[in-house]
């Protein structure tokens, strides 16, 4: 999938042959879809906040991230537990859910936009306030993913996930949150850009860590890319979305009988093989069409469709509209 979004975007791309894993062992979904969490936008706040100080942020589209530089807060939402962090603490809202935070539970809370964030840049902005006592200062970033390979993932993750300081195992990704603070410090030509960056890998190694500990609680689509024999027909299916699959072909893959096969995709995917087919077509084709990757002929073609009209059909009963209402205006 990363070769397809390259060859559309005319970049360079390493030949898919290559790989570095030994030959026998399997292919690994889950590394592919974290390769392929492509970074479309992301805006980046320096908040510098000083006792008492509350604010309620609003709803935003996107994986919301927040990393507490000094000092430390109090976060909450709806129906959620209060979350308290502190000074290299990294808290994430894949959902963009709206939240208050605050320096403690006794303080007022503002809107976001009474407080005046000041736009500094390109999608950056600067935002000052408080009563002038304990300093806090937040890394605030909110990051869009582009590419359908990103939605099934961060479906599944929870509305909050909160990573403190000391919890971190990988060195490596504690020197990159220093590096964070030490950009947000200094504030010198191209930090935006850098704290993006910074961002994209920290959201990247999160949800892998996060993936990778909750092994009991996975469901659905985490549990059967994690599953040893479901995992490797769903990755083949993701690999080649527009061959002719089918049961038959799938269970080869899987190394199960049609009957086993079929019964364990459906509990695990509460679908059949051949509707998540459908499904994962249909969720590229949206993507390809909206972005004017492809025409709607050529992306039919793509996905093993024997014409347009054929697909066109497929595409409407299963979205609900026709190909054409999905395309992005030129501009």
């Amino acid at each position: 999938m990363i070769a397809m979004y390259a060859e559309l975007k005319g970049e360079n791309a390493a030949p898919r042959d290559f790989s570095v894993c030994e030959p026998s062992r399997a292919p690994d979904l889950l590394s592919e879809v974290l390769q392929d969490l492509r970074l479309a936008n992301a805006t980046y706040g320096r908040t510098e906040l000083t006792a008492p100080w509350g604010i309620d942020i609003p709803f935003k589209e996107g994986v919301r991230f927040h990393y507490i530089v000094e000092g430390r807060c109090l976060m909450r939402s709806s129906n959620l537990p209060p979350v308290k962090m502190h000074a290299g603490d990294v808290v994430l809202l894949p959902h963009g859910t709206a939240h208050e935070i605050a320096n403690d539970e006794s303080s007022r809370i503002r809107p976001l936009a009474d407080l005046g964030p000041t736009l500094i840049g390109n999608g950056t902005y600067r935002l000052a306030a408080g009563g002038g006592g304990e300093p806090t200062l937040i890394v605030c970033c909110t990051i869009g993913f582009e590419g359908p390979t990103a939605n099934p993932l961060l479906e599944m993750l929870p509305q909050i996930i909160h990573v403190r300081r000391n919890d971190l195992r990988d060195s490596y990704i504690t020197a990159v949150l220093d590096l964070m603070a030490q950009e947000v410090r200094a504030q010198r030509i191209g930090t935006a850009t850098i704290m993006a960056r910074l961002a994209d890998i920290i959201l990247t190694h999160i949800i892998r860590t996060w993936v990778e500990t909750g092994e009991a609680s996975l469901t659905g689509w985490l549990a059967a890319i994690k599953d040893p024999q479901v995992g490797r027909a769903l990755g083949s299916i993701h690999r080649d979305p527009g061959k002719d699959w089918n049961l038959n072909a799938l269970a080869a893959i899987a190394g199960m009988s049609r009957s086993q096969f079929s019964r364990r995709f459906n509990e695990l995917l509460k679908a059949s093989p051949a509707r998540y087919l459908t499904q994962w077509r249909m969720r590229l084709a949206t993507v390809w069409i909206r972005n004017n990757y492809m025409t709607v002929t050529e992306v039919a073609a793509q996905l093993g469709y024997e014409s347009e009209a054929s697909f066109s059909r497929a595409f409407k009963r299963t979205v609900g509209i026709s190909p054409s209402f999905v395309r992005k205006p030129s501009e």
